[in-house]
This record gives structure tokens, C-alpha cells and sequence, in this order.
């Protein structure tokens, strides 16, 4: 069972080598980037690693694009701002030793998440489960833009242990990624013809809001999970925002 470590990179000379540090159990690191323009490269350097520069065309174009440089039977997808865990480690390193044939196409693994200093329990951010380890040869990409993820048409297992997310390292970079995030999503609904007024933005965004601070208890987060949802609401607002001025605009 060779396990093949996929990484996507964009100027992350903060968070990839504290990555790698973790990642030297694996049999192969395939690590792709898109001209980053900071120390990621020359960072990267120092462990040795298989390196690919790829012209950024889209989230899901790139994963597939670092999976087809893998050359193991199974690939496990990690971010550069996660960290593997000891638990987790020996839970993936559990499955050499069992029967191939036997395993599903593809493990969840939980993932917590640290924002503004704090571990975050609710918020709908715990245990938020990521089809993260799968067979190459069963698996795809699919999904909506920028969240698309791996998939297989076959069974999964949940595996023991948790990737430890360190999202957002301030408020200016959770404003800006919700930014372009919005931006990603009202493309995709505006492709799909989809249009949007006054109402919607305004429902849209108090239902957001009121569904992660309330109905996923974001308030026990205290002021992170209130923040959490506030930020929440307002990428759903500003998706709709976009999506109408992109209709307005066209008009």
C-alpha cells in the first residue's frame, strides 16, 4: 500500500514547512504550485519533495493535476495550513497491515479548526469530516467552486485521529478570502442562470447567520463563534450581492 501525499501551494512560506514536518511518513510528496511569488519554493527545497509549478486554472484543475504526478495506489490530500496529528498518523499507517482488497475507496478524517487563537468546537466547523485519503484509481473531483473535493463511487470509513486546521490568521484575510470566495460562487450560480435580488441577499444572509450562531450553537464559541457567524452571513450576502450586479451588468 504506497500513499502518495498531495499538496497544493500558493505562497505559503508560513505554513508549508511546518506541514512537511509532519508528513515524513508517507511514501511520496507531490507537492504543486502556481508561481508563488514568497519563500514557498525555496522552502520546499530543503525536504527533498517532488515539485511542480502549474499554471493556476481553477482549485479543482490543480488537485487534479497534483493527483496525476502521484505514483502510489492511494493518495492522501492535505492543505498547507493543516498538521498531522500522531493519532491520525498511526491510524493511516494501521491500514498496511490489513488486506487491500478489504479496504473501502476511501477514509474521513475529522478536522479542527484554530481561528483567532481559539479551538473551535461548533459553529458547524467540528468535526467537519474530510474525504481526505482514497484509491487513485476510484477516485474524482467534483463540487462547486472553490470547495470542490475528491470523491469515490465506493464505500467509506471514518479513520481514527484529526487533521488540525490553522485557518485565517487575522480578520483581513478571513474578509479577503470571503471575497473571493463569493466572487467563485456567484460565477458558478450565474453559469447556471440563477439571478438574485433584495430579498435574497437579505433572507439568505439572516438564515446563514442564524443557523451557525444558533442552530449550530456558534454562541458557545464566544466571540470567535460570533464572528464565525457574522463572516458566515456575510459571504452568503455578498454571493448574492455578486450574482445580481453580475445580472445588473450584463442588462
Amino acid at each position: 500500500m504506497k500513499i502518495s501525499a498531495s499538496i497544493i501551494v500558493f505562497n505559503e512560506e508560513e505554513n508549508i514547512g511546518a506541514l512537511l514536518d509532519t508528513m515524513d511518513w508517507v511514501d511520496e510528496i507531490v507537492v504543486v504550485d502556481s508561481s508563488s511569488t514568497d519563500r514557498t519554493k525555496e522552502i520546499i527545497a530543503k525536504y527533498g519533495v517532488r515539485v511542480f509549478d502549474h499554471e493556476f486554472k481553477g482549485y479543482q484543475d490543480k488537485h487534479e493535476f497534483a493527483d496525476a504526478q502521484t505514483t502510489g495506489d492511494w493518495i492522501f490530500w492535505v492543505d498547507a495550513d493543516e498538521r498531522v496529528t500522531l493519532e491520525l498518523r498511526q491510524a493511516i499507517e494501521k491500514l498496511k497491515f490489513q488486506d487491500e482488497a478489504s479496504l473501502p475507496d476511501g477514509f474521513r478524517i475529522a478536522r479542527k479548526t484554530q481561528y483567532l487563537g481559539k479551538w473551535i468546537k461548533h459553529c458547524g466547523w467540528y468535526p467537519d469530516y474530510q474525504m481526505r485519503l482514497y484509491r487513485k484509481s476510484a477516485s474524482y473531483w467534483d463540487g462547486v467552486a472553490p470547495h470542490q473535493t475528491a470523491r469515490v463511487p465506493g464505500r467509506t470509513e471514518v479513520l481514527d485521529g484529526e487533521l488540525l486546521h490553522f485557518t485565517k490568521r487575522d480578520l483581513a484575510e478571513h474578509h479577503r478570502v470571503t471575497n473571493i470566495y463569493a466572487s467563485l460562487a456567484a460565477e458558478h450560480l450565474a453559469q447556471k442562470g440563477r439571478r438574485a435580488g433584495s430579498g435574497k441577499m437579505f433572507f439568505s444572509s439572516v438564515a446563514a447567520f442564524l443557523r451557525t450562531y444558533l442552530l449550530k450553537q456558534g454562541f458557545r464559541d464566544g466571540v470567535q463563534g460570533m464572528i464565525i457567524a457574522m463572516f458566515t452571513a456575510y459571504g452568503v450576502f455578498l454571493k448574492y450581492a455578486k450574482l445580481w450586479e453580475r445580472n445588473n451588468n450584463a442588462e
